[in-house]
């Protein structure tokens, strides 16, 4: 059934008889595959993707690398935990090498973004530093295109 979950992936707007048909198999079996996904919590949600830049200018996101002091019992787990509840943080990765966490923040500013670090994250016990990214422009996001490709107008020049 590993099928059925990329077809979700791909297009969550599919009904239960489009896939049932993309499967060969029944529309029921489909279903209760698909409840069971979510009571395991395999399949977390659906969600459409917005390219937010074609609706509104007044949405800025950052990625933040944290450098983070674990705790002996619980690792990393108990500071990322705590910083997923902020609704600010879209996402919490633990990551290797440089950063122990990557968070990618949302909110309407620059100086949004920049008051939550100073004044929510940074006081932080456990936090030992940070260092914060503005996104600038998505070109592409779990595996969507965002960018339309534009002429380049370097072309132009040369003639």
């Amino acid at each position: 059934m590993e099928r059925l979950l990329k077809l979700l992936e791909e297009n969550a707007r599919l009904s239960v008889e489009e896939l049932a048909a993309m499967l060969s198999i029944s529309p029921e079996e489909v279903a209760a595959q698909m409840d069971d996904y979510a009571k395991k919590g395999v399949i977390r949600g659906y969600r459409a993707m917005v390219d937010w830049e074609k609706v509104s200018t007044d949405k800025v996101q950052a990625v933040i690398e944290l450098r983070v002091r674990p705790k002996k019992s619980h690792g990393f787990d108990e500071i990322a935990m705590a910083i997923s509840q902020f609704d600010e943080v879209q996402s919490v990765l633990l990551m290797s090498g440089g950063y122990d966490l990557q968070l990618v923040i949302a909110g309407h500013s620059f100086q949004e973004i920049a008051l939550f670090v100073a004044k929510r994250l940074s006081p932080m016990d456990d936090v030992l530093s940070t260092a914060t990214h503005f996104v600038l422009r998505t070109y592409k996001k779990d595996g969507v295109m965002y960018a339309e490709e534009e002429p380049d107008e370097r072309e132009w020049a040369t003639l």
